[in-house]
């Protein structure tokens, strides 16, 4: 029983990594030979859309990941260039291997690219993080994700807000479509790679960070980065916070490039930028940080199991559950609003938390709707 799996980015291969170790579990229950056509094939296809991101043999060895079957190699672009050359690239491959389903995650332009081929051939597409809604048109990754989950045949959601959300668009388990609450993969990442961190991680000596003394802060997404008023905004807000307590800002390819065309490195001493770090590290960062000021959707919900205050420097999030609960608070971009989420922080400490994303078992759960749904 064959599945291609179609990742792009360094989260998706930690979310499928969740997933890859239960198929092995799986497939180590059936080792009796009488049992051995109900075991799964896994065929990984990465898209390339980060194609040097720490996307090194490093990466797959140190985080035990299976490496890819097919590399694409699509590299940057504009989205509808990228989400082209994919679909072109992905629909010989799909015919080739004639997998009974596609697996994409999240919301990338990997993850549309591979729903839309897998569509057009007939090939069933299951959804994980399904029903995720920022309710934003003007993200790229609201677009896909919602084209998506109206293209699959199961949607894997991570909390009950997201089957809400899917229902609220026709979309129910029943009928044409399966839809199943199974819990967060990353969940089970962070479960699974939070001890290994511990054991191998040196950044914090690296840095001569003292713990909990600096506070973390990640920045990517477009909306932020790629315009100077934006961008300028937000780390002014980190360089005067950075005057009293260390920041540290790992810099992704893409704000990096807009730092150095803008000028802004000479321009904020305050802020300790370094370049991007491993999954491992970013870990041990994020477990020992004061809080942590970030755009990022998997960075809030990190923040969120790992018990560190979040500040979300956006106007909405996907995960609404977590400033529901109190530990995540939306400050924007502008940078007195942010100065002053700082300074609010202590009172996030008192806050109790739901386990509201699962038990940690999702990748088991995934598994098994695939095999009763699409086998």
């Amino acid at each position: 029983m064959k599945i291609v799996t179609i990742v792009g980015a360094r989260p998706q291969f930690i979310k499928a990594g969740a997933i890859s170790r239960a198929i092995q579990e799986f497939n180590k229950r059936l080792q009796h030979r009488r049992y051995k056509k109900r075991r799964i094939q896994e065929i990984l296809v990465h898209t390339g859309q980060h194609y040097d991101y720490l996307m090194d043999k490093v990466f797959f060895e140190e985080l035990e990941l299976p490496r890819p079957d097919y590399h694409l190699g699509v590299g940057s672009g504009s989205h509808a260039k990228q989400t082209g050359m994919m679909l072109e690239r992905i629909e010989p491959i799909l015919q080739k291997e004639n997998p009974k389903v596609i697996l994409v995650y999240g919301d990338t332009n990997s993850t549309l690219a591979g729903a839309l081929a897998a569509a057009k051939l007939r090939i069933p597409v299951a959804h994980v993080e399904a029903g995720l809604r920022s309710y934003n048109q003007s993200m790229p990754e609201e677009i896909n994700r919602v084209l998506t989950d109206h293209l699959a045949t199961v949607l894997f959601c991570p909390t009950t807000q997201s089957v809400r959300n899917l229902l609220k668009e026709g979309i129910k388990d029943g009928g044409t479509q399966v839809v199943k609450n199974v819990g967060d993969v990353m969940y089970d990442s962070i479960l699974y790679y939070t001890k290994i961190a511990e054991k191998k991680s040196t950044i914090l000596k690296r840095l001569d960070l003292i713990t909990p003394k600096y506070y973390l802060a990640t920045l990517h997404r477009a909306e932020n980065t790629d315009g100077p008023r934006r961008l300028e905004s937000i780390l002014r807000a980190l360089d005067e916070i950075g005057r009293n307590t260390p920041v540290i800002l790992p810099l992704h390819p893409r704000t990096k490039k807009m730092i150095k065309a803008y000028r802004f490195f000479s321009k904020f001493k305050n802020i300790g930028f370094i370049e991007p770090v491993s999954y491992l590290d970013m870990l041990q960062l994020e477990k020992n940080a004061e809080a942590i000021l970030t755009d990022s959707g998997g960075v809030q919900k990190e923040a969120y199991w790992l018990r560190v205050p979040c500040l979300t420097l956006r106007e909405e999030t996907e995960w609404v559950e977590t400033v529901e609960g109190g530990w995540n608070v939306l400050v924007g971009m502008k940078t007195r609003k942010i100065v002053e989420g700082i300074s609010h922080l202590e009172k996030k400490k008192k806050f109790s938390l739901k386990e509201i994303f699962g038990d940690g078992k999702a990748g088991a759960k995934v598994v098994r709707n695939l095999m009763k749904y699409c086998f």
